[in-house]
Parts: structure tokens; sequence; C-alpha cells
């Protein structure tokens, strides 16, 4: 439910150029400004999971995201609803304090499943926002989407409050020192920026395909909001693949398992050439780019919070503000290029971006594939 909320404008992007009289490219936008917010939020609030108790954390930062909901809901034109959705965005970073939450809580032999386990639900969140966007959104209007999305977290909030169990904070240092270590935290890990890098440029290209495909459908296909948000369910085969990546992480296998999906992310774009007009071509290719883009992010997550199990909250800020990154460039740059270049140019942008992950791969491949956990 947290993670979704950054997701319901994908398949009302070409509805909103209409309704808003902007091209594709401005569009796009809101997008990239809610994913803008959202890595504002991981560095700014996600650390803060270390610091103070995380059920308070996760309440407030739930019912803040109810409130920019209803403010999208009400927007008079693109300009404010970029402004809400980067407002979304930066509060909506709930789900980033659920993953490292899960890790606290459990054993070090299982953590790589109690991650895959959270994150499955995260990402069918994730992949089912377009679905429930769509539908609602084909049979009222996009302003119904966030209405509801609204009362929704609302409802989250308070059951954050009354179901979630208590965490004790794992540091006493001051807020400003707490932001400065992140810093330091990352620039001693080579494995977090490593880490970072592979999940920023899988991202790119899962956000280069997400943000282009409602112009393409619209354009290509003529499809209505609601199949274009159906569409999403696809990706649900993609999630499942979470809890059986955390597994083989926890069996060290981690880092050969990344390779094998960042191939599969690269992969997916044959397909999804083919499918700019063979609709089944495109539907095998969301499957094998959800497949990939997933499996790489619990492999990478699974590895990353074995560093440092006293700041994982920071681990996480550090990680998924180089995930978004990613995330904010694919998008930025997916809306300007189907507006120049079509589906094809598409295309191309959302492979190269896989590529370069398996290139960076390769420089450490001098280590052994198999790593055994560390405890």
């Amino acid at each position: 439910m947290s993670a979704a909320n950054t997701y319901y404008v994908q398949p009302l992007l070409d509805t909103l150029g209409h309704d808003f009289g902007v091209g594709s490219g401005i569009a796009g936008l809101v997008t990239t400004f809610a994913q803008v917010g959202y890595v504002l939020g991981l560095a700014l609030i996600v650390p803060l999971g270390d610091l103070v108790e995380r059920r308070r954390l996760v309440t407030i930062t739930t019912a803040a995201t109810g409130l920019g909901l209803l403010g999208m809901a009400a927007a008079p034109n693109i300009a404010v609803l970029m402004v809400l959705a980067a407002i979304v965005g930066f509060c909506t970073v709930t789900a980033q304090i659920f993953v490292p939450f899960a890790a606290h809580l459990a054993t070090p032999m299982n953590r790589g499943r109690s991650v895959g386990i959270v994150m499955s639900g995260l990402l069918i969140g994730i992949l089912l926002a377009r679905t429930v966007s769509g539908v609602i959104a084909g049979a009222t209007s996009w302003r119904v989407v966030y209405l509801v999305a609204a009362v929704l977290t609302f409802a989250l909030s308070v059951a954050c409050r009354t179901e979630l169990p208590s965490s004790a904070p794992t540091t006493r240092t001051a807020y400003h020192r707490l932001l400065g270590s992140v810093a330091r935290i990352y620039l001693d890990e080579p494995a977090l920026r490593r880490r970072g890098l592979y999940g920023a440029l899988v991202f790119a290209s899962f956000s280069t395909f997400w943000t282009a495909i409602a112009f393409q459908m619209a354009d290509h296909y003529h499809f209505s909001q609601t199949v274009i948000g159906l569409f999403g369910l696809l990706g649900v085969a993609g999630a499942g693949c979470a809890q059986v990546a955390g597994r083989i992480a926890d069996a060290g296998w981690g880092r050969v398992a990344t390779a094998g999906f960042i191939l599969l992310t690269a992969v997916s774009w044959i397909a999804g050439w083919a499918g700019g007009s063979r609709i089944g071509w495109l539907v095998a290719g969301i499957l094998v780019l959800d497949l990939g883009v997933q499996g790489t992010h619990i492999s990478n997550q699974s590895e990353v919070y074995r560093l440092r199990p006293e700041a994982r909250s920071r681990l996480t800020t550090g990680y998924m503000c180089t995930y978004f990154v990613g995330g904010v460039t694919g998008s930025a740059l997916a809306g300007a290029v189907y507006g120049a270049y079509g589906w094809k140019g598409v295309c191309l942008l959302g492979a190269v971006f896989p590529t370069l992950a398996l290139l960076v791969w390769l420089t450490e491949a001098r280590w052994p594939l198999r790593t055994m956990a560390r405890g």
C-alpha cells in the first residue's frame, strides 16, 4: 500500500497530457518529480529509522502521504501536480523503513528470505498500483484514483500504529551526524557502492519502460486507461521471484544470481522491441523485465544488509538513493526519447542500462562466484 503511491501515475500519463494540454515529455515529468521527492525522502527520512522508534515514524509518514494524495486529487494544473507528486514521493518512503525493520527482526540465516517476503509485498504493491489506477480512472477519473489512495493511506497509518511491534533505536547520535554517517558508510563500503550501481542501472531500465509504455499503448494499440493498467498484473510474476532470490542469497550464490537477473533485464528489451507491433512479444518483455529487475533488487538488498547490522536504515538510504537516481534518469529520458524517436528509441535506451551493469559486474569476476553468507 505504501509503495503503490508513487506508481499510480504511470498508466495515467497519456490522460494527464490530454487533460492539461501538455506533451509526453512534460507529462512524464510527473513521474520524475515523484521519484526526485522519493530520493530526498530516502536521504532525509529513512535514516531516522536508526534514531527514533520505527512504529511512530511510519505512522507519521503514512499520515503525511495521505494529505499529499488528497492534494493531488484536487490539483488545478500540471505544475501543481508535479509539486504534490514530489511531496508524496518524499513522504511515502515508509516502505523503505519496513525493509530494514524486517532485516532487524530476522535471524542472520533467514535474513534474505525475510527481506524477500517483505519485498514481495512491496513489489506487488508497485505492480498492482498500475492496475488499480487504470481500472479506477477508466471507470471514473484520474482524480478519484488519488482520492481512493488517500483514504487507503490514512487507514494504513492507523494500522501501523495499532499492529506493528515497537522497535528501540539502534543509535543515539544527533540527526546531522546521522546524515553525515550515511556518506561515511557509503564511502567506506565498496560493496554498497557496487550494489547501488547495479540497482540504479536496472531500475533506470525499468523506469524507462513503464514511463513510455503508456504512450505506446495509447498511440499504437489505442488501449484505454483500464487496459493499460491491467498490464501491471503481468509484473506480479516477477514479484514472485523475490523470496527465491532471497534464498539464493542466503545460500551464498547472490553474486552469480545478480548477473543472471541483470542479463534477463537486458534480454527483455529484445521482446520489447518486437512488442512495438506485436502484443504477445510485449507481454513476454514485461514478464522478463520485471523478473530481472526484481531479482537484481532482492539480491542487492540481501547482500547490503549483511554489512552493518547496527546501521541498516542508513544502508537502505545509501543503496536506495543510488537506486532511485537511476529511476529518475530513466523516467526523465523516457518521455523525451519517445517523443523524439518513438518506441524503438525507448527500447535502445532501456537496453543500454543493463548492458552497462553487466560490464560493471565483469570487473568483479576475479572474485569467487560463491561467498558464504556472513552472520
